[in-house]
């Protein structure tokens, strides 16, 4: 495996947009997670000096390895982007991801995310471009194709172009995500590169895990939605992939977990913190009986205090 993954089957939290802070970032490393990328960033934004894209960049005072994940189709800004994220970086960039997987209209509108599934000369060149200036490994997150399967020729023509590693979803753009993921599309790519392969999509616990790396030969899995509320999946999966057992957390033990994840966004970010919480509580609260409720409750909160009383007091409400 490249460096900066910490095992040789690493489990690593997947950029998603809206969702990994440098909070969630950090409590997802509490429990395992090997290595963490951020929100992904634009490289536009980033060289056009915009404020709030670089804030994507802040990293918390104990965060000492991060991997930044940039989408866009030029291959020179996104060089250029590649610099400027290593510059204020510094040491604690450990790899760069190039997103050509994002199949949102907004992104592949402007040929950004998974467009460059369709233009895959241009996808090598900018894993060339970065590669001639990054210091730090540079690897690519894509999907299956557009709408087909094209995969192993794009994942050829990544290699190609110098990527130290590749992580597929197997779905297509089309797809969204719908449907199943395609397992057998991970283990052509495998067969077909030399390169590590991390295998992303329908991993939601440390038996889908196993299962994967079983039926792929995938080099580690990338955690995405299943993340979500659920943050001590990443312990699960590596107590699976040692042959470990492990013990799901109770429900006081969840909901306390909830309690941190408020604490902690107030900490860093102040009363605004609280408003993005709340796309958080409902992954946490799932599968709760009158979730809903509670949910309105929680968003009334004026505080992280008020938080955690909310969902200790009503522990012995709560039925699943």
């Amino acid at each position: 495996m490249i460096e900066p993954y910490a095992s040789d089957f690493p489990v690593l939290l997947a950029p998603m947009a809206g969702y990994t802070d440098v909070v969630f970032r950090a409590l997802c490393r509490s429990f395992g997670c090997d290595l963490s990328f951020t929100e992904m960033i634009s490289a536009k934004g980033l060289t056009f000096g915009n404020v709030k894209t670089g804030e994507y960049l802040s990293l918390g005072e104990d965060e000492d390895a991060i991997a930044v994940q940039l989408f866009g189709h030029e291959p020179d800004r996104m060089a250029d982007a590649a610099k400027l994220v290593a510059d204020r970086l510094g040491p604690r960039l450990v790899l760069i991801d190039l997103n050509m997987g994002c199949p949102a209209q907004k992104i592949v509108s402007n040929g950004d995310g998974s467009a460059l599934m369709n233009a895959p000369a241009l996808a090598g060149q900018i894993v060339e471009a970065v590669k001639r200036v990054s210091p730090v490994p540079v690897t690519v997150k894509f999907r299956k194709g557009w709408n087909g399967d094209t995969c192993v020729s794009f994942a050829k023509v990544l290699e190609a172009g110098g990527a130290d590693a590749i992580c597929l979803h197997p779905r297509t753009r089309m797809q969204q995500y719908s449907g199943t993921a395609d397992r057998s599309a991970i283990r052509r790519v495998k067969e077909a590169v030399r390169i590590p392969v991390i295998g992303n999509g329908d991993v939601a616990c440390g038996a889908d895990a196993v299962s994967m790396r079983a039926e792929t030969g995938c080099d580690g899995v990338m955690i995405g939605r299943a993340a979500l509320g659920r943050p001590w999946i990443f312990a699960e999966i590596k107590a699976a992939a040692a042959g470990e057992p492990y013990a799901e957390p109770g429900m006081k033990e969840k909901l306390t977990v909830a309690a941190m994840h408020a604490e902690r966004i107030e900490a860093v970010k102040g009363p605004h913190g609280l408003v993005e919480l709340r796309k958080h509580l409902p992954h946490y609260l799932h599968g709760v009986r009158g979730a809903a409720a509670l949910r309105q409750r929680l968003n009334e909160a004026k505080n992280a205090a008020e938080i955690r009383e909310f969902l200790l007091d009503s522990l012995e409400n709560i039925t699943i």
